[in-house]
């Protein structure tokens, strides 16, 4: 740890003496834990890190709309448009790769719940299904779930390890989350958890923000933080000794992700991929999601606010959207690729400006919480390593069996915990209905056979991902007739009559 005259040193020398502003009025133990962080901190880098957040925050995007193409289609996969028998050649290969034990997957959970209004990490979030579920068990048992069934179909006992990137804020109720329940049926030997990085907010005229007297304003470093993460806590060579080459990455709120998911796994690997995307289809031309392109023959992910409305309105020549590969944050990666980012590239990885509003204490010590956004965090993104692939594929997917994201408290539109739950129990009642299963009320009268997420369904029926990955081994439903609410776990499973 370094001593206070060296932090005192630095800290003039970056032009940001005023952090230690209050240090008379701190306790002895205050002081050496603020110490101790300060000196943790790359301070000899503090003063390039405030002026590029300020210029970073005041310059103008740079326009490559004149410059984008869409994703050439011989790297594009579809469950929508591809060949059936090149489904099943890629889910094959998928499980095929699980059985070998070479796929992991990594959970991208460094942020905080703030948006819904809770002060937990979303992964513990219970959207309000039937059972009670959290995202994170949802994802826990999905997991037991692709290995059972690869397992059933090579006669094997294959494990795809779980790496969870946390953060400051993350990291120790997750933990706590888990070991409350047993994580969730999981080995505890096959969950990796670790922490990005955290950087410091700063104000528009280039100064650190003091959260507290004693405590500076820091924030995640986005999920691009994910590559120097994997250097700090060693994950890659955790990967090597498992004998891991293919990591599936995805953001812990989308409630209809699926782990693992062979058809992504095995087409990437099919096509020799060192990194792959999936994506969905834009639901509107100006919807507020980045767009899997080409720009001047690099593929990237362009900001919808960084596209003109005219560019996100043009049309190709079926009348589909020209650019209407909608990012998702599901990733594949190769082992080999990550190593490769970490060596030679992870030092370019672009600076991204968010405007937020960060509580700190003024001039009086006293803390204030501002109304408008008086910081910037600077961000690193995940997909920012898409230019440096040899071999990058796009893999589209049906937006209504795989992308409800988890962003926001009801009482707007999307993306709230109402969305997640009618996407979800739409989706389990498509299977129920797909394998011959119908349902009534409580006084026995038939319930509609239809299934849609935009509003509440007439019937509740969950499924719990134990019993059912995607929508297979729902045969022992054929001919029954279930009271909503329906929920079928693996005893309810266990008793129905075999067909």
């Amino acid at each position: 740890m370094r001593t206070l005259e060296e932090v005192k040193g630095c800290l003039a020398r970056a032009g940001q003496s005023h952090v230690l502003e209050f240090w008379s009025e701190l306790s002895e133990e205050e002081r050496n834990e603020f110490l101790s962080e300060l000196s943790q901190l790359d301070l000899d880098a503090l003063r390039r890190h405030c002026e590029t957040a300020v210029s970073a925050a005041t310059s103008q995007p740079k326009r490559v709309d004149q410059l984008m193409e869409p994703v050439p289609a011989e790297f594009l996969g579809s469950v929508l448009k591809s060949d059936k028998g090149a489904l099943v050649d890629w889910e094959n290969e998928g499980l095929l790769q699980i059985s070998e034990n070479r796929v992991g997957v990594l959970l991208l959970a460094g942020g905080q719940g703030t948006r819904l209004g809770v002060p937990y990490p979303k992964g513990m979030y219970n959207v309000g299904l039937p059972s009670g579920k959290t995202l994170y068990q949802i994802q826990s048992e999905s997991i037991r779930r692709i290995q059972e069934l690869t397992d059933l179909k090579h006669g094997t006992k294959c494990t795809v390890p779980w790496y969870i990137m946390t953060s400051e804020f993350t990291l120790n109720p997750t933990e706590s989350f888990f070991k409350e329940n047993s994580n969730f049926g999981l080995d505890p030997s096959n969950i990796v958890m670790f922490e990005q990085r955290m950087i410091p907010a700063v104000t528009f005229d280039g100064k650190v923000i003091l959260q507290d007297k004693g405590k500076i304003a820091m924030a995640p470093d986005g999920n691009g933080g994910l590559y120097q993460a994997l250097v700090d806590f060693k994950v890659l060579e955790d990967m090597e000794r498992r004998g891991v080459e293919y990591l599936h990455v995805y953001c812990v709120d989308n409630i209809l992700v699926k782990l693992a998911d062979p058809h992504f796994i095995g087409f990437c690997v099919s096509k020799g991929a060192d990194c792959g995307a999936k994506v969905v289809a834009k639901a509107y031309p100006r919807e507020p999601v980045g767009v899997v392109c080409k720009v001047e023959g690099v593929v990237q992910v362009v900001e919808y606010s960084e596209i003109l409305p005219e560019t996100a309105e043009r049309k190709a020549a079926g009348g589909e959207l020209l650019f209407n590969a909608g990012s998702i944050c599901n990733h594949f990666f190769t082992r080999a690729f990550l190593q490769e980012i970490i060596k030679e590239h992870e030092g370019k990885l672009k600076q991204h400006v968010a405007l937020k509003k960060v509580p700190f204490v003024d001039e009086c010590g006293n803390r204030v919480k501002p109304s408008k956004p008086n910081g910037i965090k600077m961000e690193k993104f995940i997909f920012d390593v898409f230019p440096f692939a040899r071999n990058f594929v796009a893999f589209e997917v049906e937006r209504e069996k795989e992308f409800s994201p988890l962003k926001n408290a009801d009482g707007v539109p999307a993306d709230t915990p109402t969305t997640a739950r009618r996407a979800l129990l739409a989706q389990h009642y498509a299977w129920a209905l797909a394998a011959g299963a119908s349902f009534s009320d409580e006084h026995g009268n038939p319930l509609p056979l239809r299934a849609t997420a935009e509003e509440d369904l007439p019937v509740l029926c969950e499924i719990s991902p134990l019993v059912s990955y995607f929508g297979e081994g729902l045969e022992r439903l054929k001919g029954s007739t279930f009271t909503s609410p329906f929920i079928l776990d693996v005893k309810r499973a266990m008793d129905l009559p075999a067909l």
